[in-house]
């Protein structure tokens, strides 16, 4: 396999909804979880549990948990934020900001292997976040933020820069 540079996954990264039934391993999903663990937290609470879903069962039950996760892949990475672990107080909701930088390493990773994954929002949405606790049956102090679908990819993007200067304030 060949090696991008960071430029290059940065650029490549797309959301992916259309992958293959080929399965994916266990050593590539560890790459993509030490990514996901590899990102900042704040004050390093590392609030996150990420749960590894390859079962043909839950995978289609995770299909129908929002209007937004009708993806069919071989593989879902569900990233919780578990509020046991979050800052105390007005600061506990800092782990949606650390779940969502270690989704992004997932996201990163994933290109750089080859693979193509999407991310589906599932919090803040009352109903989406009750049918993926009930479906994984999560305590309530698990708050999933999303759902990463994963897989090898049966379709293609080209990578492209959004880059749009129009965004861009510079106080000097």
């Amino acid at each position: 396999m060949i090696k991008l540079s960071l430029k290059e996954v940065l650029l490549k990264r797309r959301s992916i909804r259309k992958f293959t039934s080929d399965l994916i391993g266990d050593d590539l999903i560890n790459e993509l979880l030490h990514a996901a663990m590899s990102g900042p937290s704040a004050c390093n609470m590392r609030p996150w549990e990420f749960f590894v879903i390859t079962n043909r069962s839950v995978l289609l039950e995770l299909k129908n948990a929002s209007r937004f996760t009708k993806m069919d892949s071989p593989l879902a990475i569900i990233v919780c934020g578990n509020l046991k672990n979050c800052l105390p107080k007005d600061m506990a909701q800092y782990w949606i900001q650390d779940c969502s930088a270690a989704t992004e390493n997932i996201l990163l990773q994933a290109t750089d292997l080859g693979l193509g994954a999407v991310w589906c929002g599932i919090y803040p949405q009352t109903k989406a976040v009750d049918n993926v606790q009930n479906i994984l049956q999560l305590s309530e102090n698990l708050i999933p933020l999303n759902i990463i679908f994963i897989g090898y990819p049966d379709e293609e993007k080209d990578a492209r820069d959004q880059y749009d200067e129009n965004k861009i304030h510079y106080i000097r």
